[in-house]
């Protein structure tokens, strides 16, 4: 019989440089360890996937990536990078695409599907780990 592999659900609610970067670091590091990772992301978690950080001034962003690239942290782009190395699955939320006027045309490629909150409750019904950020 196969061994059952742990199963993480992270939902982003967060867009700020700071709040994004955990969700990413936790679900690669699930993935690294061989849990099934996923990353549900809604409300103003929705720009990390569309390529836009809203709910930061410029110098703040700027002070965070100078001090980022002094402790060797990778960026943004490389999180989402290693996370689908790592077999993370990113799932849009399609209430807050609705509501913010989002489509899929405006996700990054990495997007695995648009889902709605039954959706993942179903797959929150399972898992091990939930996490909301």
């Amino acid at each position: 019989m196969a061994e059952v592999k742990k199963k993480i659900l992270i939902i982003c609610t967060k867009g700020t440089l700071d709040m994004a970067f955990p969700p990413f670091m936790l679900a690669s590091t699930a993935g690294a360890m061989d849990w099934e990772a996923h990353l549900y992301f809604t409300f103003w978690g929705m720009p990390n996937i569309i390529g836009v950080l809203p709910g930061m001034t410029s110098v703040a962003t700027s002070m965070m990536k100078g001090r980022m690239e002094k402790s060797n942290m990778p960026t943004l782009q490389s999180l989402i990078e290693m996370a689908k190395q790592m077999g993370v699955q990113f799932h849009a939320c399609t209430t807050t695409m609705k509501m913010m006027g989002i489509t899929k045309d405006d996700l990054i490629p990495e997007v695995d599907d648009l889902i709605g909150a039954a959706t993942y409750l179903d797959m929150a019904a399972d898992a091990d780990v939930t996490l909301f950020v």
